[in-house]
């Protein structure tokens, strides 16, 4: 019994990662896209853990019903597989914005999950039916959810460090649907040999001494505010733990991973204390008590201690030491809380028993039911509403609230005298009213150069002055200022824009080679705002017409046009640009405009999520919303990943734009980003009618843009020249692609995120290079100019 709930964990875990990496790219990766995507996850399980003993007798083979509802989950995994691809097609084509679109996104999550996450629902309740005769069968229940929980650590380890890194998301279905399968075979044999002596009433055997008339209305409250805090603090401590360790996938499968063991060994815990426990009630409330502690324990070293530890992760090159060190902070502030919420569930099956429930499967659903809807709760209100509106600190200090909260309900008497009202329940009323403000005093706000500066925050104390710092619905924003008049732009926990003239000179190739490498850029996408500084080199053509920013983060904009209207050219302000909040993904597919020039700036390739926008089939989009003669260009970094992903990521641009080209910005000589320019139509660069548009005599915006980059000619610009599909077939031979299947490339570049190999790699690169005489023209003599500036760089 204890092996089929761990073997369903296993495939659970498997499936809810591979579901959500396949609709986030249908839906978006929103923060309200995957919150319904959660709860429609989350809620499919809780209906079917209350829907199992409606519809199922409780004569039936418990065994059997099992085995029958793992077959029918490896039947859907299956089926979505194969059915996420046609969802996206639907999506795309019907899909809006307002309500409509918001509607049209919980159809498809809906469509896709709640069936499979039904019967997942079921699968605990229909096991505790097999153990309803038994003396200590809530004990037992408890064990196979630490069990279920056990096989969930596995599933998302094994589903985060090899199967998807390895394999992609078919191959990691189908390991999940083998062990479906397993399990249901295993089912099956224990049926026949394994028969359960039934109960007419099929009752659960009631805790010892426990206290009659005291009802379990306020157990199911209780053990729902529980789900409610550990959902809603996994959700905020989730967030800033990707700061401090670094949003790969690898970090954040181990900081779900250790949040489940913790769970997992609570509830073992808390099923052995169940066989001896007096009043589990009451130790059901003196846990919620203990985990308001335990939350400000965790609150306190995630906002004012783990930032500061003396950590540099660029000390060694080896990721795996960061993953293990990464493993140690996680234990270190995760494992208290999560204990206690672990130990809940037993705890409330055992106090909901000696309520007299009856039904083993009706007691489990119920409990998991109430408990799994208040972690949907949780969950959507801590990442849709609290961290937006009040912020991290706030959030926590309302969950040691709730905590204590939902200790009182069962800590004080359910059905008290008039005695007991007035010296009782006031002083545990005073007690919990005095450690709620000891508790929220100890909670300190969210250290500034941890959302500026992530995984470095303990080299960068002290270095700068943080100006702002805010924490958005989507992602946090900071802005730094420097005595030399250095400003830096930090979205997620790392710099992604600056007046450095090394990161000027790439942000503003990105705008100025989209818009000028076209005849008639008349309309412009800019995907990923940042610090406006590519959407500004954009706006200043005075071709362009029209030019929209996508951006994920509504923080962003409004920091860039606060902090950096001068460099970016006052663009948030200007009448023909128009800024859309929304995954830059999502509204590419969505949208039904076609652009002059797409350029795309994400942010550095080892995030989760950032290889979305590499794929082979996102490439493809683009390339049908380009115009005629339309072009794109997408940022390509060096630094912080490792040769394999770069190689990954340009030889799935040329399968899409064959045509296309490499253009680097080297940085004192060596290697560190460059800029990938696709069309559909082979590439021409009049160099005497780029002269002209820029018009450097007439003093133009672009003109001065360019010059204050070192880009004083047409020559100076496209001497950045580094390379084409031609010249790098055998550099970029048998190099396996990004696709929306694998997103190869975060996997990759999540293992090379400690590494500083941009100057080989650009320097392997360039030893390909070949001047192209077919795309420069020049009736003026500055391709020989040009020719002469590329050799001088060789």
């Amino acid at each position: 019994m204890l092996l089929l709930s761990f073997g369903s964990g296993v495939a659970a875990l498997i499936y809810e990662v591979v579901w959500f990496q396949l609709l986030e790219l249908v839906i978006g990766s929103t923060t309200v896209s995957l919150g319904m995507l959660l709860a429609t996850f989350m809620g499919g399980m809780c209906l079917g853990s209350l829907m199992l003993p409606r519809l199922a007798s409780a004569q039936s083979n418990a065994l059997r019903m099992y085995a029958l509802i793992e077959l029918g989950i490896g039947v859907f995994g299956i089926l979505v597989l194969h059915l996420a691809a046609l969802a996206g097609s639907v999506y795309s084509a019907w899909s809006g914005y307002g309500v409509k679109g918001f509607l049209f996104r919980g159809a498809v999550a809906a469509a896709c999950l709640l069936p499979p996450t039904l019967l997942m629902g079921a699968t605990l309740p229909v096991l505790a039916r097999q153990t309803n005769t038994t003396g200590q069968s809530v004990a037992w229940i408890g064990l196979f959810y630490s069990a279920n929980i056990a096989g969930a650590v596995l599933g998302c380890l094994l589903s985060g460090f090899y199967l998807l890194r390895m394999y992609d998301v078919r191959a990691a279905s189908y390991v999940a649907i083998a062990i479906n399968l397993s399990m249901a075979g295993l089912a099956f044999a224990f049926a026949g040999v394994n028969q359960r002596d039934s109960n007419p009433d099929d009752q659960v055997k009631q805790a010892t001494l426990a206290v009659p008339g005291e009802g379990a209305a306020t157990v199911y409250i209780a053990i729902s505010l529980s789900g409610l805090c550990a959902l809603a603090a996994e959700a905020v401590w989730t967030r800033l733990l990707g700061l401090l360790f670094g949003a790969s996938v690898y970090a954040l499968s181990i900081i779900v991973a250790v949040f489940l063991v913790g769970l997992g060994t609570g509830s073992g815990i808390g099923a052995l204390l169940c066989r001896i426990l007096v009043s589990p009630r009451k130790a059901l409330g003196w846990c919620q008590c203990l985990a308001a502690c335990a939350i400000a324990w965790t609150a306190y070293n995630l906002g004012a201690a783990l930032p500061y530890w003396p950590i540099n992760p660029l000390i060694s090159s080896n990721v795996w030491f960061n993953f293990e060190l990464d493993l140690a902070r996680a234990f270190w502030v995760l494992l208290p809380p999560t204990l206690l919420w672990g130990a809940s569930f037993p705890l409330a099956l055992a106090a909901a028993a000696a309520s007299r429930e009856r039904d083993a499967a009706g007691l489990t659903g119920r409990v998991y039911a109430a408990n799994t809807f208040g972690a949907i709760v949780g969950a959507l209100g801590a990442s849709l509403l609290l961290v937006d509106w009040v912020g991290s600190q706030r959030t926590e200090q309302v969950l040691i609230g709730l905590s204590i909260i939902a200790g009182l309900l069962l800590l004080l008497p359910s059905r008290p005298n008039r005695a007991s009202l007035n010296w009782g329940g006031l002083g545990w009323i005073g007690i919990a009213v005095l450690l709620a403000g000891f508790l929220f005093f100890t909670v300190p706000p969210i250290a500034k150069v941890l959302i500026a500066y992530g995984r470095y925050a303990a080299t960068w104390v002290g270095k700068g002055d943080i100006v702002y710092a805010a924490e958005g619905i989507n992602s946090s924003v900071a802005v730094s200022r420097f005595p030399n008049g250095v400003l830096t732009f930090h979205v997620a926990g790392k710099i992604q824009a600056s007046n450095v003239p090394r990161d000027m000179r790439l942000q503003r190739m990105l705008g100025h080679l989209t818009t000028l490498t076209t005849a008639t850029p008349r309309s412009v996408l800019v995907i990923g705002c940042g610090a406006g500084i590519t959407a500004g080199a954009v706006s200043i053509d005075p071709r362009v017409e029209r030019e929209t920013i996508v951006e994920i983060e509504p923080l962003v904009p409004q920091a860039a046009s606060s902090y950096f209207s001068e460099p970016n050219f006052g663009v948030v302000g200007n009448p023909k640009v128009q800024v859309r909040i929304d995954d830059g993904r999502h509204y590419l597919m969505t949208t039904r405009e076609r652009f002059d020039g797409i350029t795309v700036d994400p942010l550095d390739p080892w995030v989760k999520g950032a290889a979305n926008f590499y794929t082979k089939e996102f490439l493809e989009v683009m390339k049908q919303h380009l115009s005629r003669g339309g072009v794109i260009t997408l940022y390509i970094q060096l630094f912080e990943t490792n040769l394999e992903a770069v190689k990954s990521s340009v030889a799935t641009f040329f399968e899409v734009f064959p045509n296309g080209t490499i253009w680097g910005n080297p940085d004192q000589g060596q290697g560190h980003d460059m800029v990938l320019l696709g069309q559909v139509e082979p590439l021409r660069i009049d160099l005497d009618e780029i002269e002209q548009r820029i018009d450097y005599r007439g003093g133009s915006k672009m003109a001065q843009s360019l010059a204050e980059i070192g880009m004083n000619s047409p020559v100076d610009l496209f001497a950045r020249y580094a390379g084409r599909n031609s010249d790098l077939a055998e550099w970029l031979r048998n190099v396996p692609l990004n696709r929306d299947r694998n997103l190869r490339m975060q996997y990759l570049a999540g293992l090379g995120l400690n590494l500083d190999d941009a100057a080989a790699i650009y320097a392997g690169l360039l030893a390909y290079r070949r001047f192209p005489e077919d795309l420069f023209l020049s009736a003026e003599g500055r391709v020989d100019s040009l020719r002469e500036a590329i050799r001088r760089q060789q």
